[in-house]
C-alpha cells in the first residue's frame, strides 16, 4: 500500500520529493563567533605583556637570567730544586656583587647598597662609601667588592645573607646582601715568608705577576681561565637548570735552581751583615761551578711578599741583578786571565811594585803606602796591588790602545756589559764602555775594577768560569716545569763559550789560592778547614745612585771550593758598609766563609786532595 498515509514515510513529505538538510550558516557563525573571541583573548594578553605590564615582566626577566662568571686558573706553583714549595696557592674567593638586586624594588628599602656597605665594610677591609658606591651603580650587573677573600671570610658573609634571608622572609627585615656573590679565585702565598722574595716576586692584586720571577714566567704560571653559564632565579643559582662550562686549565708548576736551604743561609748571612755594618743593602750569590745553576740569591734588606701592601715599593726588587756597582778587586782576575792567556806574564813573572806610579794625569796608588814591593804576578794577585795590576795589564799590548783593545775582549767574553742570560725583568747588564771611549784615567783604572760596573750575578759568573776550566755556562734559575699534563719538561741547556784555555784557568786557580794561603794574601779569612778554597778579596770606591759621586764603598768577596775540584761559587758585595771595617775581607770574607762551609756540607762535598802550600809572592831583586 502506498501514498500519503503509507507507514514508514515522513509525515509531510510528498512521495518522490528529494531530502533537504538544515542550513550550516548558524554553525559557520557560531565557530567564527568562538575563533574571534580566542584571538581577542590572544590580542588582549599580548598587548598587556608587551604593554601594560611590559616593566613588570622585565624586572622579572632580569632577576631571573642566565649568567656567565669566570673561572680562574689554578696559578701553578714555583719550588726549589727539591720539589720544596716556594710560591703556592690556596683557596680563596672574589667577592661580587649585582647592583640590580640592591635597589629599592628588589629588596623593599631605599637605601639597601649603604647597608649592606655597612655590613660588608669591616669584614672587607674596605671604606663603607666607596662600597655603597658600587653598590649603588645602575650602569652594571657585575662588580667586584674584594680580590682574594679567605673561605672565612666568604663563610662570615654567608651567616650575614642567611639570617637577612629568614628576617625577610618573616618580615622582619630586608635581604640587602642577596645581590653578594664569590667566585673562586685562588690566593698566591709563600709559605717561607721573606726567603728568596727578591728572586720569587710577588704576585697583584689582580692575580698577574707583578716582579721577579711570577712577571717573569707569568705566562706558563697564570694558565688560561675559563667560564661557566647557568641560570639565575632571584640572585640564586638554580641547580636544576644546567649549566655549561668552559674549564679553566691550570699554570705550570716552575721547579727553580735553588736550594731552599742554602738559600736560607744566605740570607741570615747577609742580612746579619748588613744590619751590624749599617750598610745600604748587600747580596750573596751560591751558583754551581760547573753548570751555572743559581743554587742561592739573596739579598738584604728583603720583603715578605704575603704582606705586599705594607711594603716599601723601594724594595720590591732584586738588588742583586739590578743594581749596578764597581767590582774593584774581585775583577782583578779577569785582567790576570788576559795577561795569562795572551802570554804576556805567568804566575812567577817578577812585578817591582812602586808605592807610587805616574800615568796620564795623576800618581796611581796602592790602598797604603809602602816601600817598593818586588812580587811575582801570584803576589800582585794576593797582595791585591792595583799599581801591579796596571803594569801586567800594560804587557797586553805594545800601545795603551792596543792594551786597552786587548783587555775589553777579555772583560766582555767573561761577560762584562752584557746581560747575564737570566732574563731577569729589571735585570742591569753593567757598563762597559767601548775601549775608544775610555778616558785618560780609566784605562788604568779599569783593569783592577775601577771605572766599570756589574751586577752581582755577573761577578760571581767570572769566578765559575774560572773554577769551570775557563768555560763561562750562562746562569740559569729555572730547572724545568711540569705542566697541567704531568709531564716534566727541563729547561733549556743554556749557553756555553771558552773564554780561556783550561791551562790558563788552572794557573789562575792556583794564584787565587794563594790569594786565601799566603800569610801576604788578603783573603786568609776564607780558609775553610779541610778544603782548598780559591778567592778574592775587593774594595772599591762606591758611586752613590742619588749623587753620582763617589761616596762611601763597595765590599766584596768572592771564590770557588773545593779548589781542586770546584763546584760551588759564593760571591758576597755589601754597599757602603759605615760600622766597623770596610774592606772586603772583614765585612765580606765572613760571609762568604759562612755561606760556602754551608753549601759544602748542605751539598754533601767531602774534602779533596791535599793542603796546597802556595805559589811564589816576591822576589829577591838582589838575586
Amino acid at each position: 500500500m502506498s501514498g500519503p498515509g503509507a507507514p514508514g514515510a515522513p509525515r509531510g513529505t510528498r512521495p518522490g520529493a528529494p531530502l533537504r538538510l538544515a542550513s550550516h550558516r548558524p554553525r559557520l557563525r557560531l565557530v567564527g563567533l568562538a575563533l574571534s573571541l580566542v584571538m581577542l583573548a590572544f590580542t588582549v594578553r599580548l598587548v598587556q605583556v608587551q604593554a601594560v605590564d611590559a616593566a613588570s615582566y622585565s624586572d622579572q626577566a632580569e632577576v631571573n637570567r642566565i649568567v656567565t662568571v669566570p673561572l680562574a686558573a689554578q696559578r701553578g706553583d714555583i719550588t726549589d730544586r727539591n720539589g720544596v714549595a716556594l710560591a703556592t696557592t690556596v683557596d680563596a674567593y672574589d667577592i661580587t656583587a649585582d647592583p640590580f638586586l640592591f635597589t629599592r624594588k628588589q629588596t623593599g628599602t631605599a637605601d639597601a647598597p649603604a647597608q649592606a656597605a655597612a655590613l660588608l665594610a669591616p669584614i672587607l677591609d674596605r671604606d663603607a662609601a666607596e662600597l655603597a658606591d658600587q653598590l649603588d651603580d645602575p650602569e652594571t650587573r657585575y662588580v667586584v667588592l674584594a680580590h682574594q677573600q679567605t673561605p672565612q671570610v666568604w663563610r662570615q658573609i654567608q651567616d650575614l645573607k642567611n639570617n637577612l634571608a629568614e628576617q625577610a622572609a618573616e618580615g622582619t627585615g630586608h635581604a640587602v646582601l642577596a645581590g653578594v656573590f664569590a667566585e673562586e679565585n685562588a690566593m698566591r702565598v709563600y709559605p717561607a715568608g721573606e726567603l728568596a722574595a727578591g728572586v720569587l716576586g710577588f704576585v697583584n692584586g689582580e692575580g698577574e705577576g707583578g716582579g721577579g720571577l711570577e712577571a717573569q714566567l707569568d705566562g706558563r704560571l697564570a694558565g688560561e681561565d675559563g667560564t661557566i653559564t647557568y641560570a639565575q632565579s632571584g640572585g640564586r643559582r638554580v641547580p636544576t637548570a644546567g649549566e655549561r662550562e668552559d674549564p679553566a686549565v691550570p699554570g705550570a708548576d716552575m721547579e727553580l735552581t735553588l736550594d731552599r736551604d742554602i738559600q736560607w743561609a744566605a740570607q741570615e748571612a747577609i742580612t746579619e751583615q748588613v744590619e751590624a755594618s749599617g750598610a745600604d743593602a748587600g747580596y750573596v750569590v751560591v751558583q754551581d761551578t760547573r753548570t751555572g745553576e743559581i743554587l742561592g740569591l739573596a739579598s738584604a734588606p728583603g720583603y715578605d711578599p704575603n704582606r705586599i701592601g705594607d711594603t716599601d715599593p723601594d724594595l720590591l726588587g732584586n738588588p742583586a741583578v739590578e743594581d749596578a756597582f764597581e767590582p774593584g778587586s774581585v775583577s782583578k782576575v779577569a785582567t790576570m786571565a788576559a795577561v795569562l792567556e795572551e802570554g804576556t806574564a805567568t804566575p812567577d813573572t817578577h812585578v817591582t811594585v812602586p808605592n807610587r806610579l805616574p800615568r796620564a794625569d795623576r800618581a796611581f796608588a796602592d790602598d797604603h803606602n809602602h816601600e817598593t814591593y818586588y812580587l811575582t804576578l801570584a803576589g800582585v794577585l794576593a797582595r791585591s796591588s792595583n799599581i801591579g795590576t796596571i803594569l801586567a795589564a800594560e804587557t797586553l799590548g805594545d800601545t795603551q790602545p792596543e792594551a786597552n783593545e786587548v783587555l775589553h775582549s777579555y772583560l766582555t767574553e767573561f761577560g762584562f756589559g752584557q746581560p747575564s742570560g737570566l732574563g731577569f725583568p729589571g735585570e742591569t747588564a753593567g757598563i762597559l764602555a767601548d775601549p775608544d771611549d775610555w778616558d785618560a784615567s780609566q784605562q788604568y783604572t779599569i783593569p783592577f775594577g775601577q771605572g766599570l760596573s756589574v751586577n752581582a750575578v755577573q761577578a760571581a759568573s767570572v769566578y765559575s768560569t774560572i773554577g769551570n776550566g775557563g768555560v763561562r755556562v750562562e746562569p740559569s734559575l729555572v730547572r724545568g716545569a711540569t705542566g697541567p699534563d704531568g709531564e716534566y719538561q727541563p729547561a733549556p741547556e743554556p749557553e756555553s763559550h771558552r773564554v780561556v784555555s783550561e791551562d790558563t784557568a788552572e794557573q789562575l786557580t792556583r794564584m787565587l789560592e794563594t790569594v786565601v794561603t799566603d800569610p801576604l794574601g788578603t783573603g786568609s779569612v776564607a780558609q775553610i778547614p779541610g778544603y782548598r778554597v780559591a778567592g778574592k778579596t775587593g774594595t772599591s770606591n762606591r758611586v752613590d745612585p742619588e749623587t753620582g759621586l763617589y761616596n762611601g764603598y763597595t765590599s766584596s768577596f768572592a771564590g770557588f771550593a773545593p779548589a781542586d775540584d770546584p763546584q760551588v761559587t759564593v760571591y758576597c758585595a755589601v754597599q757602603n758598609p759605615v760600622e766597623g771595617g770596610y774592606h772586603g775581607s772583614e765585612v765580606c770574607g765572613p760571609v762568604f766563609n759562612e755561606v760556602m762551609q754551608f753549601s759544602l756540607k748542605a751539598l754533601q762535598i767531602p774534602p779533596t786532595g791535599e793542603e796546597f802550600a802556595g805559589l811564589p809572592v816576591s822576589f829577591d831583586p838582589a838575586a
